[in-house]
């Protein structure tokens, strides 16, 4: 069955290329076939009607990015009225959901789909945004958010600054340098003629869904401006809309808590690495987590582990310096409350130490990974090596130590073969893989 579009975009856009999505309610794996099979095609809804006109914020739940609305939903845009009656998909409890993507109708790849905030916290956050206008239980979003003294003031500016994102609740804007808000601007992907630091090309829509993408969970944000293709270890950005985002899939790594024991010690040595090169890189940035859960860990289908969840992540820059976010009370407004008590308060980067990020998954990640896959004595040094390493009243140097002890102990125990294709056969021929 080939996907065709709707009358009206072919009488608007003829010969332009349409982009759509099959939508597979039927697993969670990112071992989706390429194509969708035909039993899958009678249950999804195959086409889009592109209309003329852009619905924004109001119309697409606080639309936080132009990509994903321009290229699929141009004339409705109401995720509640599209995901849930239209196709009867995604459950409010559930934060993520594979589809398939093709721009071409041809060649397909599964992709996922995010809620940056739980249908509750919609909820919630609705009501503070009209609360906070003295407004009825409905009110126009983007008016009201358009009127704070905080829009305003990007209104004005031409450059984001350190004083622009004070009392955001996000760990990324917890001490910013100007250097980091910079990349942000420069890098910023939903905005025309992107690559200024400078946001003389922003629309005032686009400054408030940047802001507003900063408020509510910056993990697009992280996509765009340290990117898979740089080697950082986040999947691809595709877009969003909403709070919804679109970004390359993974399965996550609680799907690999039975793994055998040499994929398991592949993904830990892995995790290890991904944490080491988030303490030191050639950009001189210091990540640390502030939580973790295992859900925040994926694995793509060629075996390769990658962030999958970056909310959580702070960011403290080593070369220039940050500027604390200091009297953060007093820069509080109602973006410092869209998902979170407006009491919230985060750690002073000062405070931060280098084996913060070690600790949480050494100590909450890993041990269901790692525990009773090894013959004895190596069962034995891991667990030692484990619990060292995830012992919060340690020095930064001796769980540093542990963990470099364990990534070495991992090493060997992991196996050349195609199920590890991110280093197949590069293995074969070299230790270093």
């Amino acid at each position: 069955m080939e996907p065709r579009l709707g009358p009206e975009a072919a009488a608007l856009h003829p010969g332009w290329p349409a982009l759509l999505l099959w939508v597979s309610a039927l697993s969670y794996s990112v071992s989706s076939p390429a194509s969708p099979s035909p039993s899958l095609v009678s249950r999804v809804r195959t086409s889009y009607n592109f209309g003329r006109t852009f619905l924004g914020l109001d119309k697409c739940n606080a639309c936080i990015g132009t990509s994903i609305c321009k290229k699929f939903f141009k004339e409705e845009i109401r995720f509640d009225n599209w995901l849930a009656s239209h196709l009867g998909l995604i459950p409010d409890d559930l934060p993520s959901y594979p589809v398939n993507y093709s721009d071409d109708f041809k060649t397909w790849r599964p992709v996922e789909i995010s809620r940056l905030v739980s249908k509750h916290q919609n909820k919630i956050s609705d009501r503070r945004i009209c609360a906070s206008a003295a407004a009825p239980k409905t009110c126009s979003i983007e008016r009201v958010l358009r009127k704070t003294g905080r829009f305003q003031k990007w209104l004005q500016a031409k450059r984001l600054t350190p004083d622009l994102v004070q009392g955001l609740p996000s760990p990324l804007l917890r001490c910013p340098s100007q250097r980091l808000l910079d990349r942000v601007v420069r890098r910023y992907a939903e905005v025309a003629d992107a690559g200024s630091i400078f946001m003389d090309h922003f629309t005032d829509r686009d400054k408030l869904r940047l802001l507003y993408t900063l408020a509510v969970n910056a993990h697009p944000i992280l996509l765009q401006i340290f990117p898979g293709a740089e080697g950082w270890p986040l999947p691809r950005y595709l877009g969003s809309c909403g709070r919804f985002l679109v970004s390359t899939s993974t399965s996550p790594l609680q799907e690999f808590y039975g793994a055998p024991a040499d994929q398991a010690a592949d993904l830990a040595y892995q995790l290890l690495g991904v944490l080491e090169s988030l303490r030191s890189n050639d950009l001189n940035y210091f990540f640390y987590f502030t939580h973790v859960d295992v859900d925040m860990f994926g694995i793509f289908n060629n075996g390769h582990l990658f962030i999958r969840d970056a909310s959580a992540l702070g960011v403290i820059d080593r070369q220039e310096g940050s500027q604390a976010a200091s009297r953060a009370g007093e820069n509080k407004d109602i973006f410092s409350c869209l998902v979170s008590g407006c009491q919230t308060e985060l750690p002073s980067c000062d405070t931060i130490p280098e084996k913060q990020s070690l600790v949480l998954v050494c100590g909450q990640v890993l041990p269901p990974l790692l525990q009773a896959k090894f013959p004895s004595p190596v069962q034995e040094e891991i667990d030692a090596e484990l619990a060292r390493c995830g012992e919060g009243t340690r020095p930064d140097p001796e769980v540093l130590q542990a963990a470099s002890r364990l990534k070495n102990i991992l090493r060997p125990l992991r196996t050349c073969d195609p199920r590890f294709a991110y280093r197949y056969p590069d293995c074969k021929y070299d230790d270093k893989f």
